[in-house]
């Protein structure tokens, strides 16, 4: 029993003395409550909502102040004619268009007074789950604020699904896994490369190679570029021709992008083979540690939008969130490439920053 208890204590030494091993073992529970607990909502929160009313009366501007005033949605701007909202979604102002008919207090006892709710329907689900939560509001706020004893016909609400009238679940989710799959695979195949050469032991003949560290890094990256491309237009394939996603958007601005999201995912992959010592430490590290963030923090299946601050600032530094807010916008809104130019230059932004880190790090072992 005495030996029984000394090999146990062996153990917890082994343990203790391995803090990847502490972090995951205690780190990782916290983590993953939090995000879950945090990140899966199917709550509607902070909705962006934006306003036409042509008539301008009384009993318009109760209902924008309804929900003005509800826990769910932010007025952000009124417009002023209908083209100016298609306008509004593509920029990506808003989640939400609230469009009321001229005249709209004198035709309301006629039964021509009419309220539009257009929506996002990229994402159909929470399209038609912030719909419902307006016609709510607009029913609740037309009961309370007519006259006593009066008795107009009772306003429903057309609703009009933007993008994604058929309300198909392939426009939400293909944008969202074509960011997961490139992150995963792109990450593990070039995370274990340096590891690789360091067990097989065949580092020696980078250290004394004329090559500069920087090349190295990236002949490591190039096959694996060309391999992740092949990739990309089988994912593309199988969305337009077998899912029925039509590509509204150019082709040349989504695969472009589409490639630089390729390299920033190559390059956190290369970031992680040189901190790792070990290629199944590599392949943990770049498939447990990527795949829960990209999948709850990059709106990938739940909006940014309604989740707490502090996890809308960390998701600013997941790639994937702003590669799917691309591919979004160009394969399913169909804007042009000059709209989302901050996701893009974010993506840029973070290739180089993971390059150099890469870089730095890769040196610093070979010392």
């Amino acid at each position: 029993m005495k030996q029984f208890r000394t090999f146990v204590k062996k153990e917890f030494f082994h343990i203790f003395r391995d803090k990847r091993t502490m972090m995951i073992l205690l780190g990782m529970p916290i983590i993953e409550i939090i995000l879950f607990g945090f990140a899966i909502s199917t709550e509607v929160k902070n909705v962006r909502v934006a306003v036409l009313d042509p008539s301008g009366d009384v009993i318009t501007r109760k209902i924008i102040d309804r929900i003005d005033a509800s826990e769910y949605f932010i007025l952000t701007t009124k417009l002023n004619t209908p083209q100016e909202v298609e306008q509004a979604f593509r920029r990506g102002e808003i989640d939400l268009a609230v469009v009321f008919s001229h005249r709209f207090l004198d035709n309301l006892y006629t039964g021509d007074a009419k309220i539009q709710l257009i929506a996002d329907a990229t994402d159909p689900n929470m399209a038609v789950t912030q719909s419902g939560y307006a016609s709510g509001i607009i029913s609740a706020a037309q009961q309370e604020l007519l006259p006593a004893g009066a008795s107009p016909a009772t306003i429903v609400p057309d609703v009009r699904l933007l993008y994604n009238p058929q309300m198909k679940s392939a426009y939400n989710f293909v944008p969202g896994v074509m960011g997961l799959i490139l992150m995963l695979i792109c990450a593990m195949m070039t995370s274990i490369s340096i590891v690789r050469e360091k067990e097989i032991g065949t580092m020696e003949v980078l250290l004394v190679s004329p090559m500069k560290p920087l090349l190295i890094i990236l002949a490591k990256a190039v096959p694996y570029f060309v391999l992740s491309f092949v990739n990309l237009s089988t994912i593309l394939l199988l969305s337009v021709y077998v899912l029925h996603v039509p590509i509204a958007g150019s082709l040349l601005a989504l695969v472009s992008v589409s490639l630089l999201f390729i390299f920033v995912s190559l390059s956190l992959g290369l970031l992680i083979s040189t901190i790792t010592q070990t290629q199944i430490a590599a392949m943990l590290v770049s498939g447990l540690m990527l795949m829960m963030p990209t999948m709850l923090l990059s709106g990938m299946i739940f909006p940014v939008d309604g989740m707490p601050t502090i996890l809308q600032v960390i998701s600013t530094i997941i790639p994937a969130r702003w590669y799917i807010d691309v591919v979004r916008k160009i394969m399913i809104e169909g804007v042009s490439i000059t709209l989302v130019a901050k996701e893009i230059g974010i993506l840029a932004l973070m290739a180089f920053v993971l390059v150099t880190v890469s870089l730095k790090k890769f040196k610093t072992r070979l010392e």
